[in-house]
């Protein structure tokens, strides 16, 4: 299999960054430099208000808007002087019982009236992006990432990603962690690019982890709040670090001061493939020569065709993201069942893209074609459950259904492509609907009739579209003229092309043409 990634930064005003296996786009990446990231940044903030019904503070952190921070991202430094009075050495995390217990929990913690009062000075991080009106997700939980390993100082202890599975891999990299011997009071987590690293290459990560971690403890001392403490790298840095592993052959960078970037961050955390960053000097655009523009274009289309026959249908709302599949003209021997189980087998597999591609958080539910037999249901859920597991956002799939349904969550950590590249449109405002021109001429017609007997009104215009100015004129001449004979008022009509479909603009004048408001 050929695995690529593209990297395109050539333009000032956007990046973007694809993962193309053997010519098919898998994931991708785009950030406009005219909006603000702010996930991962670390600041020191200060507490201006706190919600005890929801049990939340409002955190000033010096972007002009408050961040959300919930009891249960309050990191135990902020609360220990009151258990520590209340269940005296029941010690950090621990029950009565000596076992482990969910730090994170609510349950676990005291109201956070009584952790934060306002004014409270904490050191917080951007988990999510604000949305619409809302502002940023905090976290006192920081974690800051290297290459191989995440420094998280509230965790104080050492540990491997949950994303690997295998018992003897988490043991063995337990093992060489523990040996390099962290500072006490720092954790660290192990990611799943440190598998199969040696020693030297974790101790490379830790050292480097450790010089940022006293930069930002230098700065927070130093600075009042609210300040930023720490940026998090741009994105080609970031997906470098984050996501290139071994299994992809090329990376295509297509400005040369990026490309020497990349380079340089090569040698230092992976110098023996430095040489598979490739500078891409082609006279087309980078994408367009690998044919992805075309396919980013209809990425947000309502309609997804399968191959072989079949399609799914994606509808995003505020609450939720809607996915029906649809079995179209596909037919498997004439066989209702086998037809189902193939079309949503297939299914599974676009829509674990999709989801990757539009960047789709939050409620997913999922209505696959009905099928009756038992076996055929579990292996489309057992299916949609292995190809979401290269998702780098957390997810959660649920049984399916009676009804053929699957329900599924997926981390929302900035707004979905969609919301980051489009904005409502202003005639239908989001809905995908206006009224038709019989919705509208009915609507003028009572505009009318509760206009033309007003006092001192001797004309009164409109200006409505071209279409609805037409069926008025065309079907409605009859009712208007009517009025106009027994207001003894003249109506006049403008036909508009240069409005949306639902403009309707009505101005009234007196004998001697004096606009009169009514």
């Amino acid at each position: 299999m050929k695995k690529e990634m593209l990297i395109n930064v050539l333009q000032p005003e956007e990046s973007r960054i694809a993962i193309v296996e053997d010519g098919i786009l898998e994931e991708l990446y785009v950030e406009r430099n005219s909006l603000e990231n702010l996930v991962g940044n670390i600041y020191k903030g200060r507490v201006v208000n706190i919600e005890p019904s929801i049990q939340a503070a409002f955190v000033d952190f010096g972007v002009g808007r408050n961040g959300f921070l919930h009891v249960s991202d309050i990191e135990h430094q902020y609360y220990k002087h009151l258990t520590e009075q209340g269940d005296g050495k029941s010690g950090r995390g621990r029950n009565p019982k000596g076992r482990r217990v969910n730090e994170r929990s609510v349950a676990n913690k005291p109201p956070i009236q009584e952790i934060l009062k306002r004014g409270s000075e904490v050191l917080v991080q951007v988990i999510k992006e604000g949305l619409g009106n809302k502002g940023p997700t905090l976290s006192t939980y920081i974690s800051i990432p290297g290459r191989y390993l995440v420094i998280m100082p509230g965790l104080q202890r050492v540990g491997i990603s949950r994303k690997i599975a295998d018992e003897d891999v988490r043991k063995e990299l337990r093992t060489i962690l523990t040996e390099l011997a962290p500072p006490p009071g720092l954790g660290f987590i192990v990611r799943t690019a440190g598998i199969d690293r040696t020693a030297d290459d974790l101790k490379r990560d830790l050292n480097y982890l450790l010089r940022l971690w006293g930069t930002i403890v230098g700065r927070i001392k130093k600075l009042p709040a609210p300040v930023e403490i720490y940026s998090e790298s741009d994105m080609m840095i970031r997906t470098i670090r984050d996501i290139y592993n071994s299994e992809i052959d090329t990376l295509y960078i297509d400005e040369p001061t990026a490309y020497q970037r990349a380079r340089d961050f090569m040698k230092v955390v992976l110098p023996k493939h430095v040489n598979r960053v490739k500078h891409y000097t082609g006279n087309d655009p980078i994408f367009y020569n690998s044919k992805l523009d075309d396919e980013i274009c209809s990425i947000q289309n309502r309609h997804v065709p399968m191959k072989g026959g079949g399609s799914i249908v994606i509808d995003q709302t505020e609450a939720l993201v809607a996915i029906d599949v649809n079995s179209g003209n596909y037919r498997a021997d004439d066989n209702a069942e086998k037809t189902a189980f193939k079309v949503n087998m297939k299914a599974a597999e676009e829509i674990s893209r999709q989801i990757r591609l539009r960047d789709l958080g939050g409620v997913i539910v999922i209505d696959f074609i009905d099928m009756r037999e038992e076996k055929h249901r579990r292996s489309v859920e057992r299916r949609l459950r292995e190809l979401v597991k290269r998702d780098r956002a957390r997810t959660k799939v649920l049984r399916i259904s009676p009804f053929g349904l699957i329900e599924m969550t997926r981390q929302r950590i900035r707004p979905s492509l969609r919301r980051s590249m489009y904005e409502d449109c202003p005639s239908c405002r989001g809905t995908g609907q206006v009224k038709t021109a019989e919705s509208m001429a009915i609507e003028v017609m009572r505009t009318l009739m509760t206009t033309v007997n007003k006092k001192n009104i001797s004309r009164l215009v409109l200006n409505v579209h071209e279409n609805v100015a037409n069926y008025l004129n065309n079907k409605r001449r009859k009712d208007i003229t009517q009025l106009e004979e027994t207001a003894q008022t003249s109506i006049i009509i403008n036909a508009r092309t240069d409005v949306e479909p639902e403009h309707l603009m009505a101005r009234c004048y007196d004998d001697i043409g004096n606009e009169v408001n009514f």
